[in-house]
């Protein structure tokens, strides 16, 4: 959800950025959570987790920065 309730998404990046936990997601845990994962292979396992942590470590930085700008204030 937006905390503004703007449709920007949870970190202000657009709509269908957050978690999957909320009223876009339907609350099916179609987010990040782990109990929806069905890996086939370990090469495909290891390139999903990759990519989940490139979004994570995007996401921290979103969060720093942010934080940076209001200490700023």
């Amino acid at each position: 959800m937006s905390p503004r309730f703007n449709g920007t998404g949870p970190s202000g990046f657009g709509p269908g950025t957050g978690w999957g936990r909320g009223p876009c997601g339907a609350g099916e845990g179609w987010g990040r959570g782990f109990g929806g994962r069905r890996f086939y292979t370990r090469k495909e396992e290891s390139e999903v987790l990759k990519d989940e942590v490139e979004d994570l470590e995007q996401e921290l930085k979103a969060i720093k920065e942010r934080l940076a700008e209001l200490k700023d204030r």
